[in-house]
């Protein structure tokens, strides 16, 4: 498995109950990244957790969190998950009246930014931003639910993706990681690996499937496994 290959936990589907339990769990057991998914049932039909959450579990965790906004308006939380601990926040373009200017708020409040891509969402969004980029998430189900099935059709696009990273790369740009988040579990995520994918984000295969041997950190283990295969 290749060194920059990065697993990030979806804490949508862990125990919310238990949840500082969880989230130690899951970095004892090899995640790179805890991924918050922030739904604002306005933007995606459905409500889950905001920055005060998000400040409980960096409590817990010393890995980085990777927040996933899926809210509109946009630029009013992003200070607020700043101030929480978040490293990484990602958000859609379609949800911004202005997208460079919700980048640089990202970056100006001193975290990593990023774009998301619904299935649906055409590219274009990249063509004028790339240089302000260190994340890009796709999609690969719709958003607002956790436990949904890989959309086949996003393998195309992560590739197109990857080729765009890589391009920007070569001409001397900053490198920005690949995620895909929605029905990544062992049987598929060695097509996304080889699509171009680097991040991945497992929130059912994970919290939802522990290896009854090796719980979180069993299963870990296989998702990285897989890659290769």
């Amino acid at each position: 498995m290749s060194a920059t290959h990065r697993i990030a936990p979806s804490i949508l589907s862990a125990d919310f109950a238990r949840l500082g339990e969880e989230v130690r769990a899951i970095e004892a057991a090899g995640a790179d990244l805890v991924h918050f998914d922030v739904m604002d049932n306005h933007y995606v039909p459905n409500l889950t957790i905001g920055p005060m959450v998000c400040e409980a579990v960096r409590r817990h965790v010393g890995i980085p969190i990777d927040v996933h906004l899926m809210v509109e308006p946009v630029d009013r939380l992003v200070p607020d998950f700043a101030a929480a601990g978040a490293n990484l926040i990602t958000f859609h373009p379609e949800a911004s009246r202005h997208v460079d200017r919700t980048l640089q708020t990202i970056r100006d409040a001193g975290c990593r930014a990023g774009l998301v891509f619904n299935p649906a969402t055409p590219l274009h969004h990249l063509d004028h931003v790339m240089d302000r980029l260190d994340i890009i998430l796709l999609m690969s189900v719709n958003p607002g639910f956790g436990g949904q099935s890989f959309i086949a059709s996003t393998l195309p696009k992560i590739a197109e993706v990857r080729r765009r990273i890589d391009a920007h790369v070569a001409s001397g740009g900053q490198p920005i990681w690949l995620e895909v988040d929605g029905g990544i579990k062992v049987e598929n995520i060695a097509a996304v690996a080889r699509a171009g994918a680097d991040t991945f984000v497992a929130g059912s295969a994970v919290f939802g499937a522990p290896d009854p041997d090796g719980g979180y950190h069993g299963v870990i283990q296989r998702l990285r496994a897989a890659m290769d295969t």
